[in-house]
C-alpha cells in the first residue's frame, strides 16, 4: 500500500478547489492501492475565525499553529511515497515545507487551479497582504516532481518552470450532479447563480443585465442566488438561499438557465469553469463569459452561449427565457459535455496513472 500526505489549507469536503480537484478521486485510488493522511491547516473553529474580519490576536496563532504543524509535516515526509501538495502548504509566503518535501524520499506533486501567482486576499484579511508571497509558486512548481493544473493556461504557467506538467480539469461526479428537472418552477424562469463570498463580485457585474431583463420580462422571471453571506438586491428581489453541501443538487436544479460572469484578467484566465459545470451537470442551460476555459468547455449555441457584452448576454438570455425548447436541448447537450470531458468518471484513471507513474520513477 503506497502512502501519501495531503497537505491542504481545509478539512475535508470544505474547499471547492480540494472537493472537486482531489477529494472526488479519494475512495478509487484507495482501491487501487493507496492510503492517505490528511494534514488541513484550519480545523472547522479557525476557519470561521480566519475569514471573518478583525480577530488579530487569533489569526495570528493560527498562523503560528500552522508554522509549528508543518514543521512536524516536514520530519514525517519520509514516511511516505508521496507528498500531494494542494496550492501551498502555508498562507504566507514561507516555502520551506516545499522545499523540506522535495529533499525527502517521497515524490512531491504539486497541484493548483487558479493563477496563485497573482494577488488574490479574501475579503475578511486584506489586512494581511504583506505576509503572502504569491510569486513562490513559481518556486512550488519547480520543487514538485509532477505538477497537476486544471487548465491549459495554468499548465502553460507551469512548464515554464517544471515540464513534468500534466493537465487534469476540475471535474463534477455527475452520478450527484444530476438533472431533477421537476424542482423547477414550470410558471416562473428562475435565472441563478452559485457562488463564494470572494467571487460576488462576478455575480455583481451581471446585476445591469438583469435589471434590463426584469424589466423586459416582469414577473415571468426570478433571480436566486446560492452562497455563503446574505446577499440582497431589493430591485431584483433576489432570492437567497446559503450554500449547503446536503441541498445543493437540489437549489442548483431550481435554476431554469446558470449564468457565469467574469471579466477578463489574467486571474480568472486561470479559473477552470466550475461553477458552469456543476449547472451543466444538472441539465441547466448555462451562459458563461468568454473568458479562459469557458472558451474550451462551451461549443458556442451547441451546448450553451458564451457572451461577451451585455447585449450578447440579453439576448442569449432572453433566447433561453421564451424558449422551453431550447433550454432542454441546451441542457442536455451541457450534460453530455460534462459527462465526456469534466466527469470523475471521465478522469479517474488519469489520476491513477499520475501516481502509479510517480512509484515508478
Amino acid at each position: 500500500m503506497a502512502k501519501v500526505l495531503v497537505i491542504s489549507a481545509h478539512r475535508l469536503n470544505r474547499s471547492p478547489s480540494q472537493r472537486y480537484r482531489y477529494e472526488q478521486y479519494i475512495s478509487f485510488l484507495e482501491q487501487n492501492g493507496f492510503e492517505f493522511t490528511f494534514s488541513p491547516i484550519l480545523s472547522e473553529r479557525s476557519d470561521k475565525i480566519f475569514y471573518s474580519k478583525g480577530n488579530f490576536i487569533l489569526k495570528a496563532a493560527i498562523v503560528f499553529n500552522s508554522l509549528c504543524k508543518r514543521i512536524k509535516d516536514g520530519m514525517r515526509c519520509n514516511n511516505f511515497d508521496i507528498v500531494f501538495i494542494q496550492r501551498e502548504a502555508l498562507f504566507i509566503g514561507s516555502i520551506f515545507f516545499e522545499k523540506r518535501a522535495y529533499k525527502s524520499k517521497a515524490k512531491v506533486v504539486f497541484d493548483f487551479d487558479d493563477s496563485i501567482w497573482l494577488m488574490d486576499t479574501s475579503p475578511g484579511n486584506k489586512k494581511w497582504e504583506w505576509l503572502k508571497n504569491p510569486d513562490k509558486t513559481k518556486e512550488n512548481v519547480q520543487h514538485a516532481h509532477l505538477v497537476i493544473a486544471g487548465n491549459d493556461y495554468l499548465a502553460n504557467f507551469a512548464k515554464q518552470f517544471n515540464p513534468t506538467t500534466i493537465i487534469i480539469p476540475t471535474t463534477v461526479d455527475t452520478d450527484t450532479y444530476k438533472p431533477k428537472p421537476e424542482l423547477r418552477n414550470k410558471e416562473i424562469i428562475t435565472i441563478g447563480w452559485s457562488g463564494s463570498l470572494s467571487t460576488l463580485k462576478h455575480f455583481e457585474m451581471a446585476i445591469p443585465v438583469l435589471k434590463k431583463l426584469k424589466e423586459k420580462y416582469g414577473t415571468k422571471i426570478a433571480f436566486k442566488y446560492i452562497g455563503d453571506s446574505d446577499y440582497k438586491n431589493e430591485a431584483l428581489n433576489i432570492i437567497e438561499t446559503k450554500w449547503d453541501p446536503k441541498t445543493e443538487v437540489d437549489e442548483l436544479n431550481s435554476f431554469d438557465i446558470g449564468i457565469m460572469p467574469l471579466p477578463d484578467n489574467e486571474w480568472t484566465k486561470g479559473k477552470c469553469g466550475l461553477k458552469g459545470l456543476t449547472y451543466m451537470a444538472c441539465g441547466i442551460p448555462t451562459v458563461m463569459s468568454s473568458v479562459g476555459v469557458n472558451k474550451d468547455i462551451i461549443s458556442h449555441n451547441e451546448n450553451g452561449y458564451l457572451a461577451s457584452n451585455d447585449e450578447e448576454w440579453i439576448n442569449y438570455l432572453s433566447m433561453l427565457i421564451e424558449s422551453a425548447e431550447l433550454r432542454t436541448k441546451m441542457g442536455a447537450a451541457g450534460r453530455e459535455t460534462v459527462i465526456k470531458n469534466y466527469s470523475v468518471e471521465a478522469n479517474k484513471d488519469k489520476y491513477l496513472q499520475a501516481f502509479k507513474g510517480l512509484l515508478n520513477k
